[in-house]
């Protein structure tokens, strides 16, 4: 499981950024505002979310702890991958985001590319009380931080993040707001069952 990474920009271009590590040169998928704030020769440092296939590996990488919280929200949603995602997460921010859903608007999310009416109005329920707008002083988006962590543990333990990301998404529905990260992960660990994913052989 790889949740951050810091090194030194060897490489951006309009998706993504090759961050060297320890002398390994580790390429990231980000949104364009990171690619264009990422300088060759300088630090970054990414809050990032491993992809795991069948076969390949592959990382996401954001800013913000808040946008890669909402990235795995997102990929929760049936019918959303990673690259759509992203997409949406390139053309809105997370505020824009919780202020459609609470909205009820799936209009913002119909014009991203790969996304589609149905799957659009999936992410406004899917996403509804479980995202919100920032307000000065008040941490954002508690549950969604909480969830990020459980995910996160889940693919450290064998399960494809998207599986993971799913049945997270579907304890916090019900979950309380309070529940904390071991209550989540046990939860989780209890509805996926006792059969882990296959893990890729190195």
């Amino acid at each position: 499981m790889i949740s951050s990474v810091r090194g030194v920009v060897a490489h951006a271009d309009l998706e993504s950024v090759v961050v060297e590590v320890g002398g390994v040169g580790l390429a990231v998928s980000v949104v364009p505002a990171v690619a264009r704030s990422a300088r060759v020769g300088e630090q970054l440092f990414l809050h990032t979310s491993l992809i795991v296939r069948e076969d390949a590996l592959s990382l996401v990488g954001f800013g913000t702890r808040d946008e890669l919280s909402a990235f795995l929200l997102l990929v929760g949603v049936t019918g959303v991958g990673p690259k759509s995602a992203l997409g949406v997460l390139s053309a809105m921010s997370v505020d824009q985001i919780a202020a459609a859903v609470a909205d009820e608007d799936d209009a913002p999310f119909r014009r991203v590319s790969g996304i589609g009416p149905k799957t659009a109005k999936l992410i406004v329920l899917h996403l509804a009380g479980k995202i919100h707008a920032s307000t000065p002083g008040v941490p954002r988006a508690a549950s969604g931080e909480r969830d990020a962590r459980v995910v996160e543990a889940l693919v450290g333990l064998g399960w494809p993040e998207k599986a993971a990301a799913g049945a997270v998404a579907e304890i916090s529905e019900s979950a309380p707001e309070q529940a904390q990260v071991p209550d989540v992960l046990r939860l989780a660990l209890a509805q996926l069952g006792p059969r882990r994913a296959e893990t890729v052989r190195g």
